[in-house]
């Protein structure tokens, strides 16, 4: 999300995934340059038609300011990687949709 006009920058559809991962490293499904992203910083994944966010991140990921290990992904929530790093918003259907951008 732009940091200041809560707007998307970049978008990432992924329908037949069962985990998406997000991160630094080039072996992610989405690369966020950012010094505060992990190389392996976060990913969601799918069981039966739920979505769970889970940090794998040393810097942490954020929801509301509070920070996460493993949650229901919800649709429409926007979680941060680490306090002052790029913003992710989920939304869901029969995939998953990723908006944000670093």
């Amino acid at each position: 999300m732009h940091p200041l006009k809560n707007t998307p920058v970049q978008s990432w559809t992924f329908e037949h995934e069962s985990v998406i991962r997000i991160g630094r490293s080039t072996d992610n499904h989405v690369v966020l340059y950012s010094a505060v992203v992990s190389r392996h910083h976060v990913q969601l994944q799918r069981t039966d038609s739920l979505w769970e966010v889970v940090n794998l991140g040393a810097n942490g990921t954020y929801l509301d300011g509070e920070r996460i290990n493993r949650i229901p992904a919800v649709e429409g929530a926007i979680f941060r990687l680490a306090r002052s790093g790029p913003s992710i918003q989920v939304s869901l259907g029969l995939g998953a949709e990723l908006k944000g951008g670093s």
